[in-house]
């Protein structure tokens, strides 16, 4: 059955999850047989917007929402990007205007399930899932959070996993040097990656550096990534400059380096095979979903964490560590046990190749295509519904 799709998400060059997300899912759906488009969610028109994109829905515009599913009716189904922060109106409520008027088919997929929404939050979200025909989580928890926490119809609740590039070492570019790669290429590398913005816990990952100063060989702590735009607008660069100092207070300019770009695909491919371990120690207890734990586990590397609920679900089963949130010492010791205790790194890379196949780009677009399917077969069209 040929099928085409319309996704409503931010959209490149927009530089967040969101359009990362889309970009990755709109490439492993298209096909010969699949088209995929894009309405892409701006704040001001792009003069030259990318190939894919269809229609641009700057927010706030007059009859912005109508003229957003008008466009997405052109297509056979409508798949949404959800994050309150991305659609205009009081926590993103102007997006349930363009869900009204949709008729076609709608797969809502929920980047963030809180568990303690404002009561104006839990009815965007209550009625966003009313609004659709199938809604989609990328874990259990957040399938449970939703089934248990809302008054949501659970026979729509679908669970497909937050895709990854294929990363494994085969994979991965050869021409050229990894992106600030350290000079003394036996020093262990750990690796932050992805935009940088309070909550990262980055300042706690740094604290750990300074109770590694014992290690022989000594590691290095690489940070990359830009500071998040929007982060930029509310507050210029006081976070990455707050940690810059950390990083001299604590005197381990030796041991972390940052790299303040937006990476390409094939320049991240080749960075993450130089780490000997990824680090997350984010802050966020809420957190159930991450697309860079994803990336880790599909390129088999070691992972530590902390104990956010993605994390939770997808490192049980042994491809990572997982620690208290605002530890340094329990960060600290993680590190060290992945870096010097023999076959621990050995027996996560193992679990992460395991794991990783269900996880990859093209076996979360089937499961997409799958859905689709059902919904098509079910419900040709909301308007003869």
């Amino acid at each position: 059955m040929t099928t085409s799709y319309g996704i409503l998400s931010t959209y490149a060059p927009t530089q967040c999850g969101l359009a990362t997300f889309s970009g990755a899912l709109l490439a492993a759906l298209t096909s010969p047989s699949d088209a995929v488009g894009v309405v892409a969610v701006v704040d001001t028109p792009e003069p030259s917007p990318v190939g894919a994109v269809d229609h641009q829905w700057v927010r706030g515009e007059p009859d912005g929402a109508a003229l957003a599913a008008a466009r997405l009716n052109t297509y056979d189904v409508t798949i949404v990007q959800h994050e309150y922060g991305i659609f205009s109106g009081t926590d993103g409520a102007d997006v349930l205007d363009v869900l009204r008027a949709v008729t076609v088919p709608v797969i809502s997929v929920l980047h963030t399930v809180q568990t303690k929404p404002t009561p104006h939050q839990r009815e965007i979200l209550e009625e966003l899932v009313a609004l659709s025909d199938a809604v989609v989580t990328m874990t259990e928890t957040a399938s449970d959070r939703l089934r248990a926490g809302y008054a949501v119809d659970p026979a729509k609740v679908s669970v497909i996993p937050h895709g990854a590039l294929d990363r494994r070492p085969s994979t991965v570019p050869k021409p050229g040097p990894a992106p600030e790669e350290h000079e003394d290429g036996r020093r262990p590398v750990i690796l932050t990656w992805g935009l940088l913005g309070t909550g990262k816990g980055i300042e706690w990952a740094i604290a750990a550096m300074a109770e590694l100063r014992d290690a022989d060989p000594l590691p290095v702590y690489h940070v990359v990534g830009e500071t998040h735009p929007k982060v930029v607008e509310r507050e210029g660069e006081r976070y990455r400059h707050g940690l810059e100092a950390q990083v001299t207070e604590l005197g381990v300019e030796d041991l972390v380096v940052f790299d303040a770009r937006y990476l390409s695909t094939a320049d991240l491919l080749r960075l993450v095979h130089t780490a000997d371990v990824v680090l997350l120690p984010y802050d966020s207890q809420e957190q159930v979903t991450s697309g860079v734990l994803v990336e880790a586990v599909t390129a088999r590397r070691p992972v530590v964490s902390t104990a956010f609920p993605h994390a939770q679900e997808l490192l049980s089963s042994g491809a990572g560590l997982l620690v208290d949130r605002q530890n340094p010492a329990a960060l600290a010791a993680a590190l060290r046990r992945v870096l010097t205790e023999p076959g621990l790194a050995a027996a996560m890379t193992a679990e992460a190749s395991r794991i990783a196949p269900r996880l990859l780009w093209p076996a979360v677009a089937d499961e997409y295509r799958r859905l689709t399917r059902q919904l098509r077969q079910a419900q040709p069209a909301r308007a003869s519904a």
